[in-house]
């Protein structure tokens, strides 16, 4: 049913503009803590910071590292990827054998950006350091990088953030708190062997910090930074508090998600913003139910794993992921899509069809997701919807065999109705007492998602 009338859509476009999570009163949005590193946005300072990622509602991750080099596959078991070193119990010592194996010499920037940039993706989160420690970039506070310890020794990171500002696209960091390689990370893997003996997770803190700062100040603009492996004892609210307050400290209009803190309420992402460090939630391999209220990002894999894995063959199809991005746009989410390249430093074949397919439908409908807001509809049986200043686009899933489309608690009038594949094609619409029936052609524009646009007078 419409939550709303369509008259009060129409009012919050001409008052508001933009619908947004944020208001844009002058309310601190940060809690408070050390003067020297306090960063407290006005809820319309942050209204301005997350304006581009708003915008942008698609965004690429990529996953990579030494894991790519076993592709999965350890002694037979082939369920492992990023998580190899844990999953499949592989000592640091062993583990370590895999950098002189890391060499992609396939691995194209301006390739990855270009297909990045074909799918409509308008950014792109890597992985600087996953869990097992060893670091994409030439990091000073370390040997354990691509540039010391691998015979690549390319700086990944670089050349990936100049491709990006080449050809427009945003480049934004991954970075685990977590560290599996690192002697004064704790606690150890319950399997190991190696003393935790003279490991001082202060120090730990430093050098993690150090690395941050070397990423942020030495690649140009980053937009996003995206940690994760938070959920560890030793990491508590006071250091995500404290860690989101240095990065701020050092680029202020940086974005940062959830997993900084301990907020995060497992793989749902969801958390309480006025309590809790970070800049918007990170539901992970789902999609909420309805929106949540406040900034949030899908990150989701298009098979079954991050890293790749060259026995996952159970890939998502297109179908199934263009409608995912339609209807986290329609809760007001931003959809991030995970690729997983292969040693050598190619995307999967799987992977290029599917971005493929998401970018050609994204060259025809992309007004209708980028910089919408949610849908106004608690429930359309028929798709889903999301709206701009002025504008109502009704994505149809499931296209009306008798050419009648009815949309539930529509009754102010619209200007104009058209199909966003042909606007030339005018739809009429027969209003009703607490709905409306839009009058569409036979046959569906487009076989997966087909979307409908309504203008009002403004």
């Amino acid at each position: 049913m419409f939550r709303r009338s369509i008259y009060f859509l129409v009012l919050l476009c001409l008052i508001a503009g933009l619908i947004s999570c944020g208001g844009k009163g002058e309310k601190n949005t940060q809690v408070e803590g050390d003067k020297d590193r306090i960063i407290a946005d006005t809820e319309k300072q942050k209204d301005e910071r997350m304006a581009w990622w708003r915008e942008a509602r698609f965004g690429m991750f990529i996953h990579w590292g030494l894991y790519a080099v076993p592709a999965g596959e350890w002694k037979g078991e082939t369920k492992h990827a990023e998580w190899i070193l844990t999953t499949a119990q592989i000592s640091v010592k062993q583990y370590e054998k895999f950098a002189s194996q890391f060499n992609p010499v396939k691995f194209d920037p301006k390739k990855w950006v270009e297909t990045a940039k074909d799918a409509g993706m308008k950014y792109i989160v890597i992985t600087s350091k996953h869990h097992d420690g060893f670091c994409l970039f030439d990091s000073k506070l370390t040997d354990y990088d691509v540039i010391d310890a691998t015979p690549f020794k390319r700086d990944i990171l670089k050349e990936l953030s100049d491709e990006c500002r080449s050809q427009g696209l945003k480049m934004c960091w991954y970075h685990s708190i977590m560290d599996w390689h690192h002697p004064d990370y704790l606690p150890r893997r319950k399997w190991e062997k190696r003393s935790s003996e003279g490991a001082d997770f202060d120090r730990y803190i430093e050098y993690m910090k150090g690395q941050v700062k070397e990423l942020i100040t030495n690649y140009g603009e980053i937009s996003v930074l995206w940690f994760d492996g938070e959920w560890e004892s030793t990491w508590d609210h006071e250091k995500g508090k404290n860690l989101y307050k240095y990065v701020r400290s050092l680029k202020p209009n940086i974005i940062i998600n959830n997993r900084v803190g301990k907020g995060r309420a497992g793989m749902a992402g969801t958390y309480d913003p006025k309590t809790s460090p970070g800049d918007f939630g990170t539901p992970e391999q789902e999609i909420p139910a309805t929106g949540l209220g406040y900034d949030w990002e899908t990150c989701m894999t298009m098979n079954d794993h991050w890293g790749y894995n060259k026995n996952d063959h159970n890939w998502k199809s297109k179908e199934d992921l263009i409608r995912k991005l339609v209807d986290i746009a329609s809760k007001g989410g931003n959809f991030l899509l995970n690729v997983g390249p292969t040693a050598e430093g190619l995307f999967p074949q799987p992977s290029i069809e599917r971005l493929e397919a998401m970018g050609k439908w994204m060259k025809v409908n992309g007004e209708s997701i980028y910089g919408t807001s949610a849908s106004l509809f608690s429930k359309l049986d028929w798709g889903r919807s999301t709206t701009k200043p002025g504008k109502l686009y009704l994505h149809v899933f499931d296209w009306p065999s008798d050419g009648k489309l009815q949309v539930p608690g529509l009754i102010s009038k619209a200007e104009s109705a058209y199909l966003l594949a042909d606007p030339k094609i005018e739809l009429n619409i027969d209003y009703q007492s607490d709905s409306a029936v839009i009058l569409v052609p036979e046959k569906a524009p487009d076989t997966i998602v087909s979307v409908i646009v309504l203008e009002f007078k403004g």
